[in-house]
C-alpha cells in the first residue's frame, strides 16, 4: 500500500500515518538533518558508499578535463599556444590536445584576405592638397605568432602604418601623378613602404594589394582644378592639330622641293647638252669654213635671213642704188598665197621660202650693180 493512501503506512519522513492529522514539520526537518550529518561524518553505511564514489568522481572529472583540451584547427587557421602565459608553439591544421587551464590557445585565420579602407587629405610634392581614398588587402600568413604576441592592436597598427606610408609616397609625387598619370606607381610604392613598416614592427601581416580607389582635389578647389584640366586638354588638342598640319605640309614641301630639284637637274642637263651641241656644231662649221669660206659664209647668211624672216611678217629692204625702200608685206602675201584653208602650214612655209629666195636674189642683183659701178 502506498504511503499516501488512506489506511496507514509510513510517511516520507519515516513516521507512521496511523493518525489522520498532518505530519509534524519540525520533526521531519530534524530527521532529515540527522541523516545528512551521518553522511558527512562517514559513519555507518553512508560513509562507506561515499568512499566508493569518490574515485569514480575523480575519474569523471579527469575525463572531462581531458576532453576539454581536445580541439581541431581548420586548414586556413593556425593556433598559437601559450603555457602559463609563455609562448610554447604554433600548430597548424588537424586535431590537437593541450591541457586546459594550463595552456591557453588563440586561433588566427591566416589565409583569409581581409580589407581595410581609408581616406584622407594630404600634401603633394608641388604643395597641392589632394584627397586620396584607398583600400588595403592583407592576411596574416607571414606569422601568426607575431600577429598575436608582437603587437597589442595589430589592426590599429596597420591603419596608422598605412596612413604614414601613403603620406610619404604622396608627398614625393606631384598632383598630376597622384590623380592620373602615376596612380598605379603610387599604389605600388605605398604597398612596398607599408610592408617595410609592418616588417619593422614584426606585425605578422602580409600586404596583398593596395588599390587607389579615388584621388581628386578637395571640393573647395575642384572648380579651379577643372579649369586647369581643360586648359591642359586644349593645349594637347592644339599640339595634335599642329602636328597633323605639320605632317601634311612637310611631305608636300619635300615633294615640291624634290620636283624643283629634278626640274633644275633636267634644265641643267638640257642646257649642257645644248651648249655641247652648239659647240660641236660650231667646230664643224669652222672646219667647213676653213675649207670653203665663201660658200660657208653665204650659207650662214642665208640661214640667218631665213630664221629672221620666219619670225617676221613685214620686211623693209634698203637699196644702196637709190632712195627707194622695198616693202614686202609677208602677212598679206601669205594670206593671198594661202587663201585656201586646205594648204596648211606646209604651203605657208614654202611660200615664205619662195619670197625669201626672191628677196635674196634681188639683194644680190643690187649688190652686183653696186660693185660694177664702183669698178667704173
Amino acid at each position: 500500500m502506498a504511503w499516501n493512501e488512506p489506511g496507514g503506512g509510513k510517511d516520507p519522513w519515516g513516521g507512521n500515518r496511523n493518525d489522520q492529522g498532518p505530519p509534524d514539520i519540525d520533526e521531519a526537518l530534524k530527521k532529515l538533518k540527522e541523516k545528512f550529518s551521518l553522511f558527512g561524518s562517514g559513519g555507518g553505511s553512508g560513509g562507506a558508499s561515499l568512499k566508493s564514489l569518490l574515485p569514480m568522481a575523480l575519474l569523471v572529472l579527469l575525463v572531462v578535463w581531458g576532453l576539454l583540451g581536445v580541439y581541431q584547427v581548420d586548414e586556413k587557421e593556425q593556433t598559437v599556444i601559450l603555457r602559463l602565459g609563455k609562448y610554447r608553439e604554433t600548430v597548424g591544421s588537424g586535431l590537437h590536445w593541450n591541457p586546459p587551464l594550463v595552456d591557453s590557445r588563440t586561433t588566427v585565420s591566416v589565409t583569409e584576405e581581409r580589407q581595410y579602407s581609408t581616406r584622407g587629405l594630404m600634401l603633394t610634392q608641388d604643395e597641392n592638397i589632394v584627397e586620396v581614398a584607398l583600400s588595403v588587402q592583407y592576411n596574416v600568413e607571414a606569422s601568426a605568432k607575431d600577429f598575436v604576441l608582437s603587437i597589442r592592436a595589430p589592426e590599429l597598427s596597420l591603419q596608422l602604418a598605412t596612413d604614414s606610408a601613403l603620406r610619404h609616397v604622396v608627398g614625393s609625387t606631384g598632383l598630376d601623378g597622384v590623380i592620373s598619370t602615376e596612380r598605379e606607381q603610387v599604389a605600388i610604392a605605398t604597398q612596398e613602404k607599408l610592408q617595410d613598416l609592418l616588417d619593422l614592427y614584426s606585425s605578422g601581416i602580409s600586404v596583398v594589394k593596395i588599390n587607389i580607389e579615388d584621388a581628386k582635389p578637395p571640393n573647395e578647389v575642384k572648380a579651379a582644378y577643372d579649369d586647369v584640366i581643360k586648359a591642359r586638354e586644349d593645349l594637347e588638342r592644339l599640339v595634335n592639330e599642329a602636328q597633323a598640319y605639320s605632317n601634311g605640309v612637310i611631305p608636300e614641301a619635300r615633294g615640291e622641293a624634290q620636283r624643283l630639284r629634278e626640274e633644275a637637274q633636267a634644265y641643267l642637263s638640257q642646257v649642257v647638252s645644248k651648249a655641247q651641241g652648239e659647240a660641236n656644231r660650231f667646230i664643224k662649221l669652222l672646219t667647213e669654213y676653213q675649207k670653203a669660206p665663201e660658200v660657208t659664209r653665204k650659207r650662214l647668211y642665208i640661214d640667218a635671213i631665213e630664221q629672221v624672216m620666219t619670225n617676221s611678217t613685214k620686211i623693209l629692204v634698203d637699196t644702196e642704188s637709190g632712195n627707194n625702200m622695198l616693202y614686202l608685206p609677208l602677212d598679206k602675201l601669205v594670206q593671198q598665197g594661202g587663201g585656201s584653208s586646205s594648204r596648211g602650214i606646209e604651203s605657208n612655209n614654202q611660200l615664205i621660202d619662195r619670197v625669201a629666195n626672191e628677196v635674196i636674189e634681188k639683194l644680190q642683183r643690187n649688190s652686183n650693180q653696186i660693185q660694177s659701178e664702183r669698178r667704173r
